[in-house]
């Protein structure tokens, strides 16, 4: 499904063979969870062109992410961004999806690791989430307590709870979960962001207990040119059962509708909402499809 024979990684600077490569079972980030990645989306561009979308942000963030977890990190931005536009025209593909990981060394103690290990995927993938509206149920998780972790950082092992969260929700016959933060606020989805829309502006979480996601900024820049309002602030999960609509983002998922939240239907169809307005500018944007025209709010 990820990977043949023929596919070919980034792995430490040198461009392999995935079939032929190797980790060290004693891998720290095996172990323990401590580790750090990305997931990164390339696309056909309207020209026929391959462009990785905002492969700096990503990769700057991934090293944020080395470093708040004390995981040494000697790579730069652009070494990164060359060396998997290399692997994409290997594995000849254009829409694609991209994992850079970083990963420790074999180390069976809590001391802090002299080097570091870098490997770069790609494979296509449709939308994490799929494309129709999403049944979702407020998961029994909570994400993990902000001053346990660095929820800043994209870090390997945070992802337990995602797994968790998403395996409850589909277990008992909905699409994806959402989780609160440990005050009973709204938070995220396993791996995205979430925006509601009430009244002609958006509302999302406030940063704190949530991965600042990109695709989240960049719903906020598509707002900003389009002159759609859009609030941070805690987010009530009476708030969001009261929402004209709502959806969720990520580079995985990109941007996706929310048809009902715990059995309970959003009040506004999804062709309607400001959510369906951001999806089809955030396509055209990721493709290089056309410029934004201004919005004109709901009052």
């Amino acid at each position: 499904m990820y990977y043949n024979d023929n596919t070919f990684i980034y792995l430490n600077g040198n461009i392999v063979k995935a079939a032929e490569a190797k980790i060290d079972l004693y891998s720290e980030t095996l172990h323990y969870g401590y580790g750090v990645f990305e997931g990164i989306r390339s696309y056909k561009m309207a020209n026929a062109e391959t462009k990785i979308f905002k492969g700096i942000e990503h990769f700057n963030r991934l090293k944020n992410s080395a470093h708040a977890l004390n995981l040494p990190y000697e790579w730069n931005s652009e070494e990164l961004i060359a060396g998997t536009y290399e692997v994409l025209k290997l594995n000849n593909l254009q829409d694609a999806y991209i994992r850079p990981l970083v990963y420790a060394p074999a180390n069976m103690s809590f001391s802090v690791n002299n080097e570091s290990f870098i490997v770069i995927q790609t494979w296509q993938m449709q939308p994490f989430l799929g494309e129709k509206l999403l049944n979702v149920m407020t998961s029994s998780f909570e994400r993990p307590n902000a001053n346990a972790f660095k929820i800043q950082a994209k870090a390997t092992g945070h992802y337990v709870n995602s797994i968790l969260a998403s395996q409850e929700a589909k277990a008992k016959g909905f699409d994806e979960a959402l989780l609160k933060d440990m005050e009973g606020y709204v938070a995220e989805a396993p791996g995205a962001n979430v925006f509601i829309e009430k009244k002609g502006k958006l509302v999302t979480p406030q940063l704190g207990n949530i991965l600042p996601g990109i695709t989240r900024a960049t719903v906020f820049e598509i707002c900003d040119e389009l002159n759609i309002p859009v609030e941070e602030k805690q987010i009530t999960l009476a708030e969001l059962q009261e929402a004209d609509s709502a959806f969720f983002c990520g580079t995985a998922a990109e941007i996706i509708g929310i048809q009902s939240l715990d059995n309970i239907p959003f009040k506004k169809h999804w062709a309607d909402s400001i959510g369906s307005i951001i999806q089809k500018e955030y396509k055209d944007l990721v493709t290089g499809k056309k410029k934004k025209e201004k919005f004109e709010p709901i009052n």
